[in-house]
């Protein structure tokens, strides 16, 4: 991701979680929310946010992605940009799709934007085994290094 290398604290290591049992989209949603409330970056509050988007409009990306994220109106709840990077290997069920990274994302300011935009891009410039590496890999520097280049 180009533009939040700026940042290099938008996404830690201690911010990706590998290995996860499968659970509803609900729970996965919310333990993403959970961990950027630990981190710092929202109040709980935007948890509920969260949520609401998933139920107006699908956060499930292609390509085994997700993107859970707020609101407009959830961004009052934001403290500072940053990620979490959960993986489930076995998938979570996003309407008949299969989501194995969620990626939350709390992006202050103009940040919001450019995050998603450099999320998506990240993956649509990975091929099949690039994919499949990360939906399955226990190398937490593979997949920071993926989504934080250089």
């Amino acid at each position: 991701m180009t533009e939040t290398n700026a940042n290099p604290e938008i996404l830690t290591r201690d911010a990706i979680r590998l290995g996860l049992p499968a659970t509803d989209k609900y729970t996965a949603i919310r333990q993403t929310g959970d961990l950027l409330v630990q981190r710092g970056c929202v109040t709980p509050e935007y948890i509920d946010s969260m949520i609401v988007r998933e139920e107006e409009v699908s956060i499930f990306m292609g390509s085994g992605l997700a993107l859970p994220h707020c609101t407009n109106e959830g961004r009052a709840f934001i403290r500072k940009s940053g990620i979490v990077v959960f993986q489930y290997p076995e998938g979570i069920d996003f309407g008949g799709e299969k989501a194995y990274i969620l990626i939350g994302i709390a992006g202050a300011g103009e940040d919001h934007l450019a995050i998603l935009q450099n999320v998506a891009l990240t993956f649509m410039d990975c091929d099949e085994a690039t994919l499949h590496k990360l939906y399955t890999t226990d190398d937490v520097d593979f997949v920071y290094n993926l989504l934080m280049p250089g």
